[in-house]
């Protein structure tokens, strides 16, 4: 691993090694997501894999989620590989895209957002 991959974060994501993600990687995965609003309160984090500030916002908010004492479902989608999904959520929700970005849905309904270092678990838990 290089220097500026140490503090700059390599290649690799660390939402590909934490466990705390469900992944948004079809239509359907997003209709689950919405459906799953109806249950309980989700959040969908929209993270763009190239942009440094995105990595850096994701690790933050990766932290702050493990130093919870409840656990919220979290969804991740990645913005690159999947942009017609983040295209929908933004049409059917009605929301502005943006990367990074954290949308706290609840009966099918974005009741909070955020996007670059607005993000925090604190949207989640309120």
């Amino acid at each position: 691993m290089s220097f500026f991959d140490k503090i700059f974060g390599g290649k690799e994501d660390s939402s590909e090694k934490n466990p705390i993600w469900k992944y948004i990687e079809s239509d359907d995965d997003l209709k689950k997501t919405i459906e799953n609003s109806f249950v309980h309160k989700v959040a969908i984090f929209k993270h763009s894999t190239s942009c440094f500030i995105s990595k850096t916002v994701l690790r933050n908010f990766e932290k702050e989620i493990e130093n919870l004492d409840q656990k919220p479902e979290l969804y991740f989608l990645d913005l690159l590989a999947h942009r017609s999904i983040s295209n929908k959520i933004a049409e059917d929700l009605s929301v502005r895209h943006e990367s990074p970005q954290l949308l706290v849905i609840e009966n099918g309904k974005v009741i909070n957002s955020a996007s670059h270092q607005h993000i925090s678990a604190e949207q989640i838990v309120s």
